[in-house]
């Protein structure tokens, strides 16, 4: 079979228990080794101590798994190990039999159809700036997959305002979580005011019952802000990543690799505030994914 289950995530789904979805290319690409470890850690801690199951995606020996152990995510943290997959990559990753980390628009799309109704990121990807304004496939996969994406907006490379067009364009709706404007990823926030707002994981499962209940068919993101205290300077961060910018222009880097080449680059531009800030956030929106997760499973059983 190509497409399987854990037994942990079958029987929590089949008995109506939250569970999250969570991508394996932050463990494969988007954090460094040993880091990239003490990620799993976090967000499986956060999501297990909040009650919910966590259903880590991934492609294995030619198969999309939804539902990996400690020792096969190991696998995707080995540095080079796994390829990064997304949606349109699923087909040829799994005729090969690769291991594939999977991103966000793999990782959603793989959800959806496991039945599970919250995932998790830290950012999306996004359109970015220059002539050529490039986007993420995440972008399309969130226009047409009706989930909840738990993340902090956009990653802090792309153009936030393109950006949040963009997802207009496709029908994603952008919900602040006791935000009104847009979180941006390693900062708490880009110039670019949101129409929507909840309070609590309730107020954001009432959306997605609703949302469900309509028969939609593309996202919401939940966008969540990093935490004041773990926050990147604005101003320090637009320097930052003009830096790393310049560094992947003379590198040469294009199409996939842009995004952990700047990711990469940035943490050494700030001297690796960016990564802390990151696995902070990471941890933070798993503990959230799995809080309205359980929301939805609570109103849904009528407890």
């Amino acid at each position: 079979m190509t497409f399987l289950l854990s037994d942990e995530v079958a029987m929590a789904i089949a008995a109506g228990r939250a569970v999250v979805g969570l991508e394996t290319s932050v463990i494969g690409q988007g954090l460094p080794f040993p880091r990239n470890l003490e990620c799993v850690e976090r967000m499986e801690a956060a999501i297990r101590g909040t009650g919910a199951t966590p259903g880590w995606v991934g492609l294995v020996d030619g198969a999309v798994r939804v539902g990996l152990e400690r020792a096969e995510l190991a696998r995707f943290a080995e540095p080079g190990a796994a390829v990064k997959v997304a949606r349109r990559d699923v087909p040829v990753a799994v005729a090969s039999g690769s291991l594939g980390a999977t991103t966000v628009s793999a990782t959603i799309w793989a959800a959806h159809r496991a039945g599970i109704g919250v995932a998790v990121t830290g950012g999306i990807g996004g359109v970015h700036p220059g002539p050529r304004r490039d986007a993420s496939a995440d972008l399309l996969e969130l226009g047409r997959t009706p989930i909840v994406l738990i993340a902090s907006g956009p990653k802090s490379i792309v153009d936030p305002a393109a950006t949040a067009e963009r997802l207009e364009e496709l029908g994603v709706a952008l919900v602040g979580y006791g935000v009104d404007r847009l979180p941006f990823f390693l900062a708490r926030e880009a110039p670019v005011e949101l129409e929507h707002r909840v309070e609590t994981p309730e107020g954001a499962a009432a959306i997605a019952r609703a949302h469900r209940a309509l028969g939609a068919q593309a996202a919401i993101v939940l966008c969540n802000p990093i935490a004041p205290e773990h926050a990147l300077d604005p101003d320090v961060l637009r320097a930052a990543t003009a830096r790393a910018e310049a560094r992947m222009e003379e590198a040469g880097v294009a199409g996939k690799a842009v995004t952990p080449f700047l990711l990469r680059a940035l943490a050494e531009e700030t001297d690796g505030s960016s990564l802390e800030a990151n696995l902070v956030l990471l941890e933070d929106n798993a503990r959230l994914a799995a809080e309205v997760a359980l929301a939805i499973s609570a109103a849904t059983s009528g407890r």
